[in-house]
C-alpha cells in the first residue's frame, strides 16, 4: 500500500497536511508569544517621550524618532498585531536599532530614532520603543497596498503656542487630526506644511504638538518652517529620510549649529515627494540659498523622477499666497529663482504654508500663468508642459490666521503682486483664495491619471478655535463673517488635476499582484492498494512480481518558478513476524502527461541483483529552476525480485513520498 505523508519543508503546500502544518505552526506562534513578557525592572527607569511614527525612504519603511531620559542601547520592536496577545510581543519580534545622541536644548536628554524596513502590505503592526530595561506603550500603524490610488492629508502651520494659550492650540490641533482621520481612515500620509511650534526650542510646545496618538499611527511627513529653523529640536524630534545636511541647506551654513536644515526625498508608491528648507533662500548668511535648492531638485528628480508619476514638492514659505507674507521681500526672491525651474522639471504640485490662509494657484508656468482662459474657482484643469499648482495651506490648528491683503503693483519684482484681470480682489496668480478664521486641512487623492485636492474645514467658528477664542481675530465665517460659518467636513475648495501626456498616447494598464501560486501534489483518483499480485515462481532460485504506483498529481501554479523535487522509500515487507528487505523492490519512474516542467527519475534496479533498490529514497520525478507552471501527472512502474527463501505469506510495505521545493 501507499501511505503519504507531509512534504518535508514545503515553500508552499497542497492538500490535507498543508493545512494541519499550518494550524500547528499557528499553535507554536501563539505558545511563543505566551512567553515573550520583558521582566519589569524597576530602579532607574528610563523615561521615553516625544514618540512619533515618520515617512520612510517608501512604502516599505516608517521612522520612528523619540526622547529618552537616558543614555541607553534602545530599539523599535516590532511585530504583526494579530501576534500580540493581552499586550506581550512574541519572542520573535523584530527589532531595529536605534541611532541618537544628546540633545542640543535647553531640555537636556536624549534622542533617538530607528528605521523600520520590509513592511508588508495590508498589515497591521504593532511597535513600541525602548529596550529590557522599559518598554514605552505600544502603538499600531496599518499598511496598504505598495501600489496604486492612495490618499494623503496636507497640515498647514499647526504652530503650537503662537496663540498664547498652548492648551487651546494643542486642542485645536488634536481636534483637527481626529476630524480628519475619521473622514479618512485610509490615508496613508500626513503631509506637514511646516511650522509645528512656534519657538524653535521650547519643548512644552513639541509636547503638546506630540500629544495626538494619531501622529504614532500614520507616518508624519516633516516640513521646516521658519519658527522651526532657530534650534535642534526639530532635528532631534523628526528624522527624515534620505536627508541631505550638507552646509548648503542651512541658513546659516553650519549644520552642526544650534539650527535645523536639511533637504530630503521619498517616494511613496506613485509619487516622487521632495520637501526643501526653505530658510535658506540667500548666500549672505552662509547657506547655499536658491541656487542650491535648484541644484537638489534638478538631481533628485534627474535620477529618480522616472520611478514616479507625479512630483510634489513641499516647503515651508509659499510664494503664491494671498495673506500677510504676499509681499514678503523673500517670498519675491523665491518668485524669481523657483518657478521656471519647477515647471521645466515638470513637477506637478507644490505644497506650501506660512501665509496662514488657504489658496489655489492657476496653473504657472515659467512663473507666469499659462492658460489666459482658466476660470477663477475652475474645478478642472488640463495643465500642459511645464504646469504647475501651487497650494497655500490654512492653519490646521486655529492658533493664527492671516487676513487676505489686496494686490498691488508696488514694490514688486518678478511677476509681481498684480490683481487678477478676471477678479480684481485677487492676486493674478489665484484661482482661489479663502480665509474664514476655521481650521481646514488639504487632502490630495492621487489617482492614476489626475490628481485631486480638496481643502476641507476641520473646524467651525466654535471651540476648538483658539484665534477666535481669544479675540485674537475680530470675526468669522465666510464674506468676513457675514454668512454663517459652515459644518465641519464641508469643502472649501476642490480641483481635478488631470496629467499632461503631451502630443502622444500613452496606454495605461494595471497588472495585478499575481497570486503567489502553491506546489503541492496529490493522488490521482482513489489512494487504492499497491497490489503486485502473486508473485511468479523462478524454479526456486527467486520469485518476480510487477504492477505500477497509483499516479501522483504535480501542481506548481507559483511566480517564482523554483525547482521541485518527488521521491520515495520503502520500508520492510512484513507479514506478521516474516520480513523481507525493501531492497528487492525497484522501479521505473514515468512522465504519464506533461506539465510543471516535470521529469522523470532514473530507473532503479531492484537490489536483488545489486544495489539497495528503493530501500533508499529514490528521485520519482523533478522539475528545474525557471520551469513552466502548471500540472503533470507522474508514476512508476514497479518490480519486485525477491530471494527464493522467502517464506510464503501476503506482504505489505510502505512507500513514502515526500515532496521537495526551494
Amino acid at each position: 500500500m501507499s501511505t503519504l505523508t507531509a512534504p518535508a519543508r514545503p515553500r508552499r503546500a497542497a492538500t490535507r497536511a498543508t493545512a494541519w502544518l499550518a494550524a500547528a505552526a499557528l499553535c507554536t506562534s501563539a505558545l511563543v508569544g505566551a512567553f515573550a513578557a520583558t521582566p519589569a525592572h524597576a530602579a532607574d527607569p528610563v523615561n521615553l517621550t516625544g514618540i512619533i511614527l515618520g515617512v520612510g525612504a517608501d512604502e516599505s519603511q516608517r521612522i520612528v524618532t523619540w526622547y529618552s531620559s537616558a543614555d541607553t542601547t534602545q530599539v523599535v520592536q516590532l511585530a504583526p498585531t494579530a501576534a500580540v496577545s493581552n499586550g506581550q510581543f512574541p519572542a520573535d519580534a523584530k527589532t531595529f536599532s536605534a541611532l541618537g545622541a544628546a540633545n542640543i536644548a535647553s531640555s537636556g536628554g536624549f534622542n533617538r530614532h530607528a528605521t523600520i524596513t520590509d513592511l508588508t502590505e495590508n498589515t497591521a503592526y504593532s511597535y513600541r520603543v525602548g529596550s529590557v530595561d522599559g518598554w514605552s506603550q505600544a502603538y499600531t500603524f496599518n499598511t496598504r497596498t505598495f501600489d496604486g490610488d492612495y490618499d494623503f492629508l496636507f497640515y498647514g502651520d499647526p504652530q503650537i503656542g503662537s496663540s498664547g494659550n498652548l492648551a487651546k492650540d494643542q486642542a485645536g490641533w488634536t481636534d483637527t487630526l481626529d476630524v480628519s482621520l475619521a473622514a479618512n481612515p485610509n490615508a496613508e500620509l500626513l503631509v506637514s506644511g511646516g511650522d509645528q511650534v512656534e519657538t524653535a526650542n521650547t519643548e512644552i510646545q513639541w509636547d503638546a504638538f506630540l500629544a495626538p496618538d494619531k501622529l504614532r499611527q500614520y507616518p508624519w511627513a516633516a516640513t521646516i518652517g521658519n519658527h522651526d529653523v532657530g534650534g535642534k529640536a526639530y532635528e532631534q524630534h523628526l528624522f527624515t529620510p534620505n536627508t541631505d545636511r550638507s552646509a548648503a541647506y542651512y541658513s546659516n551654513g553650519q549644520p552642526t549649529s544650534n539650527t535645523s536644515g536639511g533637504d530630503y526625498w521619498y517616494i511613496y508608491k506613485d509619487v516622487l515627494f521632495i520637501d526643501l528648507n526653505s530658510n535658506s533662500y540667500k548666500t549672505s548668511q552662509g547657506g547655499g540659498g536658491d541656487d542650491a535648492h535648484v541644484g537638489y531638485v534638478t538631481d533628485v528628480v534627474n535620477q529618480h523622477g522616472a520611478e514616479a508619476k507625479y512630483t510634489v514638492l513641499v516647503y515651508h514659505h509659499s510664494i503664491y499666497s494671498p495673506a500677510a507674507h504676499a509681499k514678503d521681500g523673500d517670498n519675491k526672491q523665491r518668485k524669481i529663482d523657483f518657478p521656471t525651474v519647477f515647471s521645466n522639471l515638470g513637477v506637478d504640485l507644490v505644497l506650501q504654508g506660512h501665509d496662514h490662509s488657504y489658496s489655489r494657484s492657476y496653473e504657472i508656468k515659467n512663473g507666469a500663468k499659462a492658460n489666459p482662459d482658466e476660470q477663477p474657482g475652475q474645478n478642472e484643469v488640463f495643465p500642459g508642459p511645464g504646469g504647475v499648482i501651487y497650494v497655500t495651506a490654512n492653519s490646521a490648528s486655529g492658533s493664527k490666521y492671516y487676513d487676505i491683503t489686496a494686490p498691488d503693483d508696488s514694490g514688486t519684482s518678478g511677476a509681481g503682486n498684480g490683481a487678477d484681470p478676471l477678479n480684481p480682489q485677487s492676486y493674478w496668480y489665484n484661482s482661489v483664495q479663502n480665509q474664514e478664521h476655521v481650521r481646514s486641512y488639504v487632502k490630495v487623492q492621487v489617482q492614476k491619471d489626475q490628481l485631486v485636492v480638496e481643502n476641507i474645514r476641520s473646524g467651525t467658528c466654535d471651540a476648538p478655535n483658539a484665534a477666535v477664542e481669544l479675540g485674537n481675530v475680530p470675526w468669522c465665517g465666510p464674506d468676513s463673517g457675514a454668512t454663517p460659518a459652515q459644518p465641519v467636513g464641508s469643502v472649501v475648495d476642490a480641483v481635478t488635476i488631470h496629467q499632461n501626456h503631451g502630443d502622444n498616447q500613452e496606454i495605461a494598464v494595471t497588472v495585478p499582484t499575481a497570486a503567489p501560486g502553491e506546489f503541492g501534489w496529490k493522488i490521482d483518483g482513489r489512494n487504492t492498494l499497491v497490489d503486485l499480485g502473486t508473485a511468479v515462481d523462478h524454479d526456486g532460485d527467486y520469485f518476480e512480481a510487477n504492477g505500477q504506483i497509483n499516479p501522483i498529481v504535480v501542481t506548481d501554479t507559483r511566480q517564482s518558478l523554483a525547482p521541485w523535487s518527488i521521491s520515495a522509500s520503502v520500508g520492510d515487507f512484513r507479514d506478521g513476524t516474516n520480513t523481507f528487505s525493501g531492497k528487492y523492490l525497484g522501479w521505473t519512474p514515468k512522465v504519464i502527461e506533461q506539465g510543471a516542467g516535470a521529469t522523470a527519475g532514473a530507473a532503479i534496479p531492484t537490489g536483488y541483483d545489486s544495489g539497495q533498490g528503493l530501500s533508499v529514497s529514490r528521485g520519482l520525478s523533478f522539475a528545474d529552476e525557471g520551469h513552466e507552471r502548471g500540472t503533470a501527472k507522474v508514476g512508476a512502474d514497479l518490480a519486485l525480485k525477491i530471494p527464493g527463501l522467502v517464506d510464503s505469506g501476503s506482504y505489505r510495505a510502505t512507500l513514502t513520498l515526500t515532496a521537495l521545493s526551494s
